[in-house]
């Protein structure tokens, strides 16, 4: 049987969830994810948690936040004023509203908070400040 090693191609189910057993994310009903052990598409520790695995194999791996999206970061926080945004704009709380940086980059906010003069806005990762565990099923090493 083969082995799933750094630059194979792969075919795997995930199940992710959070400490208090949340399923934030799942393929279960959809396609596998098929991906390039090392290529770098997805987080680094869950790539190398596929290495080793067999076809038809599960696994469990926990991904510390450190080595997920990193901690929250109160610095990604800021306001962003009603005057500055375009007419019309009026998301609600907890909606994600793709913005541009300063420096032209592009980020995704949620908003977390309104007043009459501005939006609150956080640009961390949903995810930022959490561990994470993948139920991780190895489909198919192509």
């Amino acid at each position: 049987m083969a082995i799933a090693k750094e630059g194979d191609t792969v075919k795997v189910h995930y199940t992710g969830k959070l400490d208090d057993g949340s399923i934030f994310d799942s393929s279960e009903d959809t396609q596998p994810l098929e991906f390039v052990i090392g290529e770098g598409q997805f987080l680094a520790a869950f790539e190398k948690g596929v290495i080793g695995m067999g076809s038809g194999e599960l696994k469990t791996i926990r991904i510390p936040m450190e080595d997920a999206y990193g901690p929250h970061r109160d610095e990604f926080i800021f306001e962003f004023e009603r005057e500055r945004a375009p007419e019309g704009f009026e998301p609600e709380i907890g909606e994600p509203v793709p913005m541009a940086r300063n420096d032209g980059m592009q980020i995704v906010a949620t908003v977390i908070g309104k007043s009459e003069t501005a939006f609150t806005m956080d640009a961390n990762h949903p995810l930022a400040g959490k561990d994470l565990t993948f139920d991780i099923t190895l489909v198919d090493i192509i």
